[in-house]
């Protein structure tokens, strides 16, 4: 109880979120007293996500549980403390997690409370993309479905959660003000351009900048194709070391595999010093790559709206900094999808149906026409 009167002042103080609306809790509600297993399915493009996820709980009377990825519960001692008494627990997603999947199958297969899932695994920071999600989320619903249709007819639902943030400052004056900042950090002059060629031209620079790092020379072709080219550099020379062959698939499932490669090792804590420091490094690399995966190319073309732009410059900012502080008020919303029954059995090959029906309900849900694709 207390937790949750503490949560709406976080929101306010740390992220900015002044304002939660809670849309269609009853379609939860309606699951919560069928006394159906129960995930709940978000998208995750915010580090806010977490606690205003909370406010859905609040909404609907019934305390969550969630599952994490322990960086999570890596990054201070207040949020950590929050998280678990959220109910949150995390998960080692560079491995797999044994404990972690069988606990999560344990939640659903009683029925205690709903359980909280990021289906996308990391956060996007881009609100209009919905990025491929992972195959764990299915695993682990599919499995509690097995358990719970051997003891009668008890089901497990999946409840998509489209969660959509809003920018209500002034973003001609937040984005210029970053911008002034990141300008003054480039050793520049105050650029005389209108809002859009400012962010163009410091991206621009941005790239250009860890492109001398890894290339040895900056490009100037379309931004697309120089992101692509990048990302394979920084990609393929840990690919050749750790698994003897080059990839072609998404830039998330690549970073994943070469983590789950490299981090067990390392968890053990027999490395001496110079070795854990070489593939420190390789995790740095590795974060770097998913990082620019996150910068959507066009995503700032036509007519771009005030929260695509908070969300460019928030990338920005991240990137030289390693933080993201408070821009303005934003206000989210939450919207509970329809459930999805997940059965206990899949058919072999293709993609995973209950995935696709979760990511069509929260691109549809959020008005979003594609999905993130292999860029």
């Amino acid at each position: 109880m207390v937790l949750s009167l503490y949560v709406p002042r976080l929101l306010r103080k740390r992220y900015g979120v002044t304002k939660v609306d809670v849309l269609q809790p009853e379609r939860l509600r309606a699951s919560i007293k069928a006394g159906h297993g129960i995930l709940i399915a978000p998208n995750h493009c915010r580090d806010e996500d977490p606690f205003v996820v909370g406010m859905l709980s609040r909404a609907v009377g019934s305390p969550f549980y969630a599952m994490a990825s322990w960086h999570a519960f890596m990054q201070d001692r207040m949020q950590s403390f929050l998280l678990r008494r959220a109910g949150a627990f995390s998960i080692y997603r560079e491995g797999i997690d044994r404990a972690a999947v069988n606990t999560a199958v344990d939640i659903l297969e009683s029925a205690d409370r709903p359980l909280v899932i990021f289906p996308e695994g990391f956060i996007s920071r881009t609100n209009d993309i919905v990025n491929d999600l992972l195959d764990g989320t299915a695993l682990i619903a599919r499995t509690a479905a097995k358990r719970r249709a051997k003891t009668g007819d008890r089901k497990v639902m999946v409840h998509p959660v489209a969660i959509r943030y809003r920018f209500m400052g002034n973003i001609d004056a937040a984005a210029g003000k970053l911008l002034d900042e990141i300008e003054a950090r480039l050793t520049w002059r105050r650029q005389p351009l209108q809002l859009y060629d400012r962010i163009h031209k410091v991206g621009s620079a941005l790239l250009a900048l860890k492109e001398l790092e890894y290339l040895g020379e900056a490009d100037n072709g379309e931004v697309g194709p120089r992101l692509t080219r990048l990302i394979d550099s920084i990609l393929w020379p840990l690919e050749d070391e750790w698994l003897k062959e080059r990839h072609q698939d998404s830039v998330p499932t690549r970073v994943k595999r070469l983590r789950s490669a490299i981090l067990p090792d390392m968890t053990k804590g027999e490395l001496d010093e110079a070795e854990s420091q070489r593939r420190w490094k390789h995790l740095a690399d590795l974060y770097l790559a998913q990082q620019l995966f996150h910068h959507p190319p066009d995503y700032l073309q036509n007519s771009p709206s005030p929260e695509r732009i908070l969300e460019t410059i928030e990338r920005f900012e991240e990137d030289l900094t390693d933080r993201i502080r408070v821009h303005g008020e934003i206000h989210a919303t939450l919207t509970v999808g329809n459930p999805i029954e997940v059965s206990g059995e899949r058919a072999r090959g293709g993609a995973d149906p209950l995935l696709n029906q979760i990511r069509e309900q929260l691109c549809s849900l959020l008005e979003v026409k594609g999905i993130a694709n292999d860029r």
